[in-house]
């Protein structure tokens, strides 16, 4: 084999070894030292670019779009129970304190009988609405709302075709009449009823019966979310009575 290499073969060497040495200087080189250096070619280029084409784009978008409907719906749920739970838990509420309160004021209901003046008396009539009990109630006892002996009423009223419970305090001796004070909102039903003889009746009058009854019976009916409820409770009335 000959030592000596003609000059077209030093050539080929001299410009392979350069352009292995450049690829060697692209490839270990930061991009904007090589871009610097004038090594920056097509295939450097395409190696340091990314980006989406519009069909990734295009699932992208579908898939949130989904994603952000199913969490929306869920919030919107939620937030529509947590609303209704917050209506009927207030609505419970309110009929509780009422019937609270009136079980109070019939336990310290007064009924003197005095046919000269007849300003203590016990009186319940029985009323229906729409085909709904709408019991009416008047009696005379104490009350932490006005000092002295009250006459305390309670009634239904109708407004656009909803139950309204009323409430109305004033003074037994005067005959300037108050207004009457809304206590409760839709009501399905308000029952009165007394014990006599084992049995509960309807209507009771100390003008007639002459007494007080032993036990009166409260009854306050709604809808809650398409349910009827009721909530119940039974006085004692104590005034004159031996404990």
């Amino acid at each position: 084999m000959s030592l000596f290499l003609n000059r077209d073969v030093l050539v080929n060497i001299t410009v392979a070894a350069n352009f292995s040495l450049r690829n060697i200087f692209i490839c270990n080189c930061p991009p904007s030292q090589a871009k610097a250096c004038g090594y920056q070619n097509k295939l450097f280029k395409g190696q340091f670019r990314s980006g989406f084409t519009l069909i990734e784009v295009l699932v992208s978008v579908a898939i949130l779009s989904v994603v952000l409907a199913a969490i929306y719906g869920t919030f919107f749920l939620s937030h529509r129970a947590i609303e209704g739970m917050d209506e009927s838990m207030t609505k419970l509420q309110e009929s509780r304190r009422a019937l609270d309160i009136l079980k109070r004021e019939l336990d310290s209901a007064v009924f003197i009988p005095d046919p000269d003046n007849g300003k203590t008396f016990f009186r319940m009539q029985d009323r229906d609405i729409y085909g709904k009990q709408a019991s009416q109630l008047t009696f005379t006892a104490f009350s932490v709302l006005r000092p002295g002996l009250s006459r305390i009423a309670y009634y239904i009223e109708d407004k656009d075709g909803k139950l309204y419970l009323y409430k109305k305090v004033e003074s037994p001796f005067g005959k300037q009449e108050t207004e009457g004070v809304e206590i409760i909102e839709d009501l399905d039903a308000f029952a009165i009823e007394v014990r006599y003889n084992d049995k509960w009746i309807k209507i009771w009058d100390t003008d007639i019966n002459k007494n007080m009854p032993d036990e009166v019976r409260i009854s306050l009916s709604m809808m809650i979310k398409g349910r009827k409820v009721t909530l119940s409770d039974v006085s004692k009335p104590m005034y004159d009575k031996h404990v």
